[in-house]
């Protein structure tokens, strides 16, 4: 348990100095987050229905049960904020499953 505080506490005091300007050679960053989107029930239906998916396959693709999908699709439900990710990213790639060997249409 000591060495975990020690880790912590040795973090939270480099996060001060860089703070303070002593460490110069830390590399930081800086992004800006696109908003996140939330799709209603048609637009995901339309976003399954493009890729010729059942519920029950769109559900085996999301990693959700088809209940989900069912609830979403009829509006009782909202996707999270992780599944509306992937409905954005379907939605402006049809092929993104393809690409990334998600599925293999035959």
């Amino acid at each position: 348990m000591s060495n975990l505080f020690e880790s912590i506490r040795a973090g939270l005091g480099e996060a001060i100095e860089h703070e303070r300007g002593n460490l110069p050679s830390v590399k930081t960053g800086k992004f800006t987050i696109a908003p996140l989107y939330t799709y209603d029930s048609g637009e995901i239906r339309e976003i399954r229905t493009k890729q010729n998916m059942t519920q029950n396959l769109f559900a085996q693709v999301l990693g959700v049960s088809p209940k989900t999908i069912e609830s979403w699709e009829a509006g009782t439900n909202k996707p999270s904020g992780a599944a509306n990710r992937m409905l954005e990213l379907l939605a402006q790639d049809n092929n993104l499953l393809e690409k990334y060997s998600i599925i293999e249409r035959q």
